[in-house]
């Protein structure tokens, strides 16, 4: 499968929105089409974050995605980014589309001169792991994280 890798711009939003529908109906959230639009739009127009998109070089339809956020560590006084979001179209999952977005995701890092990347999967999503410990990825044992919810 050949495939290139493009940053999104509000321009890609008709590629983009299904593939974050998708997304959140991996981790159980209800479709809503409208309003996943509205989200990523103004993630894209504020720079809230920066999206990268999967297109397949034969037929123009996107793959799948990743969505990066800023943040930035105090101890090492550097942006880090959090790859909040990966998806690949389930068709298309196996062929190196996901290894290539975090590829991407990490070239980005090194050209904006981040301390790193990090990211959360659930506890039972063995493939995304078993991907992120092949490109080097290190789980964190060494602090726990909490969430506060409201």
């Amino acid at each position: 499968m050949s495939f290139t890798i493009q940053r999104a711009g509000t321009e890609d939003l008709d590629e983009v929105t299904p593939l974050f529908s998708g997304y959140r109906a991996f981790y159980r959230s209800t479709p809503s089409p409208d309003e996943e639009r509205s989200f990523l739009k103004a993630r894209l127009e504020n720079g809230d974050s920066v999206i990268f998109i999967a297109i397949d070089d034969t037929t123009g339809i996107a793959l799948g995605f990743t969505q990066l956020y800023p943040m930035f560590s105090s101890v090492r006084m550097r942006r880090v980014w959090i790859l909040n979001d990966l998806y690949v179209v389930p068709g298309s999952r196996g062929k190196g589309v996901a290894a290539g977005l975090m590829q991407t995701a990490e070239d980005f890092a090194v050209s904006t001169d981040a301390a790193g990347l990090e990211l959360a999967t659930e506890k039972n999503n063995s493939p995304a792991q078993s991907l992120y410990e092949k490109r080097s990825w290190k789980r964190d044992d060494e602090f726990y994280h909490y969430a506060y919810t409201i």
